[in-house]
């Protein structure tokens, strides 16, 4: 078994999820930048490695009750329930999150600027996670299930029309990549999501509900980045 230091961040996570609190107290990326060391990432947030890897010991030392096992469903399954559960959830909060900053904007405007910055990165975050999502649910999941389907049957797989599963992934991965930096703005935009004293009620669930939003985010990339992506990337390489 691989010990802490030779696993990945994106693999420690996708072995146990409680990992993924550990990393987001230390403020390291554990699904956009998952495929880094814990020395690498430390070393970027100047941070001691031996302090994430201490909480990461205590975390594991406890018997896991009650998680989910992602990586011990098929990929049908966890393509299915990442459009059902997280792809939904992105077009249902969209609408609202962009009525409630386009309100903040006009109101609380004139007093705090920043608002116009963070709708402006919610809105351009919106626009390419739609596309996104699109081009998962209409050219990669539809492709990974039929990987499924014809490893059930043992028969080979077709070749798809992109050539290999891994160009289709390396382009998700980088359009994941970009989201996460683009949240990373609206985090410093919003202070930590922290409403200044003056904020009404709606300027502080907005806020709720963009770190909820960012919170699914990571738990979206992290299923597919950690989990998905490279199941599909065995499988194919096993055809060869």
């Amino acid at each position: 078994m691989n010990t802490i230091k030779e696993q990945t961040i994106g693999e420690l996570v996708a072995k146990d999820y409680r990992a993924a609190t550990v990393f987001e107290a230390f403020g390291i990326d554990f699904c956009c930048k998952g495929n880094r060391s814990i020395e690498e990432a430390c070393d970027k947030k100047k941070i001691n490695s031996a302090e994430v890897k201490s909480a990461l010991d205590k975390i594991f030392a406890v018997k896991k009750e009650g998680d989910i096992d992602f990586k011990s469903w098929p990929m049908d399954l966890l393509a299915d329930y990442i459009e059902k559960k997280h792809h939904r959830y992105v077009q249902e909060r969209i609408p609202l999150l962009s009525q409630y900053l386009d309100k903040l904007c006009k109101v609380h405007g004139d007093s705090h600027p920043e608002l116009f910055k963070i709708r402006d990165e919610f809105k351009e975050s919106a626009t390419e996670l739609t596309a996104h999502m699109g081009k998962e649910e209409d050219i990669l999941f539809p492709y990974i299930r039929q990987m499924v389907n014809f490893e059930m049957a043992g028969t080979a797989i077709d070749p798809p029309y992109f050539g290999t599963v891994k160009n289709p992934i390396s382009m998700m991965m980088d359009e994941h990549e970009a989201e996460g930096d683009r949240f990373e703005r609206i985090v410093e935009l919003t202070s930590g999501y922290t409403p200044p004293t003056d904020a009404c009620n709606t300027y502080r669930v907005t806020y709720q509900l963009l770190e909820e939003f960012e919170k699914d985010l990571h738990k979206h990339i992290h299923l597919e980045n950690n989990i998905l992506f490279p199941a599909a990337i065995e499988i194919e390489a096993n055809e060869t």
